[in-house]
């Protein structure tokens, strides 16, 4: 049965009379902390509180799609949910919902200031929402004109990468990766391959040196599992990044921190330096997300293989199709209501917070009755979310993830994944859910010797962004030796 609610006040359906739970709705005004249901609600059972499901904890980290599910068939495309602290918010389950929450900056801000909780100082300082929800000037916490003149100078920076330049990079990295690996006979796709590649190719991309790759792999990686020493990792990849600011400004180069500082929009340095990291961020986290999810699924579904082998899925088709089953962003945060408004069915609230449900609205059967069928072709998503701040760098996103995969392949075509699927475990978190490792077996190889690198032109600090195109480069997408990798993984020729 579908519930109907009012606003974000809820109620213990053990006591219809119990006051409202949220601070700041109890009639004495403000209050600091948040009452729990009494022991007999039957809310502790549902691993819910006051009637309303939580958005973390063991539950929603274990199998948040069914949860999703859950949701959507007690309330419909939007459902009243708990993010941490218990704090009240929307979650978008609906597809066409979804969309009107993205494209509709007029009703849905996503500048976090206009967040009721957070104005009436319901939000602890040390929220692990913090980034997500502590406005810095960039241009996914804005809208309106300030919001174009930085958007535009991201995209249009963005934009002047040669896109064959990008992937002859990531081809050089996804090589020293498989190379690390390749005489061992086994390894972990997830630490060896997905966590690497992504952040090894985005460090060239904004131009840090070499030597960055591998320490910015891991302090990102600390930092978004907020570990004890996250703050120490967010440090460092600040500071390297203000130092990169400094050093471009005096020394441009064909990067994106050059590019950043020399556009019309005129960035200051803060800006600059927080748009670098917020490309930096997000590109690793989801890349990483996306070639993990694509490679169990080439690993454990058989049907996905089958597709692949037959010929009636390319690969870049069969990551279009982790997208729509498994987008590497399950949740974003957040957009909040400028005004009363209906939404989904439910009355929602001037200063309340939105949350876009990507996974969920992926699986809405209004758009996907039968999610067996393949969507072969079918972009229409929200893996990259709609509307104004719809992901820009998400073609570059695909070109790590559809070239990196494709050289893992080639190379070590006979990959099997060493442990029963069952057995594989992921870390969940209010945004996403990220594999946690990957086993995999495969015949032991020699390395190649290793190739010459091309003299780097001048005035580059020896990291040019787009290196001299090789002579005898394959072309994307060509097979090197005439038969295709899924071929080869399955052992056909």
């Amino acid at each position: 049965m579908r519930r109907q609610t009012t606003g974000l006040v809820p109620r213990c359906p053990a006591d219809p009379h119990a006051l409202p739970a949220f601070p700041g709705s109890h009639p004495g005004g403000n209050v600091s902390t948040h009452p729990t249901p009494p022991p007999e609600c039957p809310a502790h059972a549902a691993g819910t509180a006051d009637g309303m499901y939580r958005l973390h904890g063991a539950e929603a980290q274990a199998d948040p799609l069914a949860l999703y599910e859950k949701l959507r068939a007690e309330y419909g495309p939007v459902a009243p949910v708990l993010v941490s602290g218990d704090l009240p918010a929307w979650l978008v389950l609906g597809h066409r919902e979804n969309l009107d929450v993205a494209r509709t900056s007029s009703r849905f801000a996503r500048d976090p200031r206009g967040w009721r909780d957070m104005r009436e100082g319901r939000v602890p300082a040390d929220t692990p929402l913090g980034p997500m929800v502590s406005w810095v000037p960039v241009c996914n916490f804005t809208d309106g004109p300030v919001h174009e003149r930085l958007r535009s100078a991201v995209v249009e920076s963005l934009e002047r990468f040669d896109k064959r330049g990008i992937r002859r990079y990531v081809t050089r990295f996804a090589n020293q990766l498989v190379d690390q690996i390749a005489g061992e006979g086994d390894a972990d796709l997830v630490s060896a391959f997905s966590d690497q590649l992504p952040m090894l190719v985005m460090t060239q991309l904004i131009g840090a040196p070499d030597e960055h790759g591998p320490l910015l792999v891991n302090a990102a990686r600390d930092m978004l599992q907020g570990t004890e020493t996250a703050l120490q990792s967010d440090r460092y990849v600040t500071d390297t990044l203000e130092n990169l600011v400094v050093e471009r400004k005096a020394k441009p180069a064909r990067d994106l921190a050059s590019w950043l500082i020399e556009h019309p929009a005129n960035l200051s340095d803060t800006e600059v330096l927080m748009h670098l990291r917020v490309v930096l961020i997000a590109a690793y986290e989801t890349t990483a997300n996306l070639i993990a999810n694509t490679l169990r699924t080439v690993l454990t579904d058989p049907r996905f293989r089958a597709s692949l082998s037959g010929g009636r899925m390319t690969l870049p088709d069969a990551l279009e199709q982790v997208l729509w089953d498994d987008p590497p962003i399950n949740t974003i945060i957040g957009r909040w209501a400028t005004g009363d408004t209906l939404l989904g069915g439910q009355q929602v609230k001037a200063g309340d917070m939105i949350l876009l449900g990507l996974a969920a609205g992926n699986a809405d059967p209004q758009i996907r009755p039968d999610p067996e069928v393949s969507v072969h072709g079918n972009r229409s998503h929200l893996a990259f979310s709609s509307g104004p701040h719809e992901c820009p760098g998400q073609d570059i996103g695909r070109a790590i993830a559809d070239t990196g995969i494709e050289v893992l392949l080639d190379r070590l075509p006979d990959l099997q994944l060493a442990v029963d699927a069952s057995e594989l475990q992921w870390r969940g978190t209010l945004m996403s859910r990220h594999l946690l490792a990957l086993p995999v077996r495969f015949a032991p190889r020699s390395v190649p010797s290793p190739q010459p690198q091309p003299e780097q032109p001048s005035g580059h600090s020896g990291h040019a962004l787009i290196p001299p195109q090789p002579t005898a480069a394959p072309a994307v997408g060509v097979r090197r030796r005439g038969v295709s990798w899924w071929r080869r993984l399955l052992g056909r020729r």
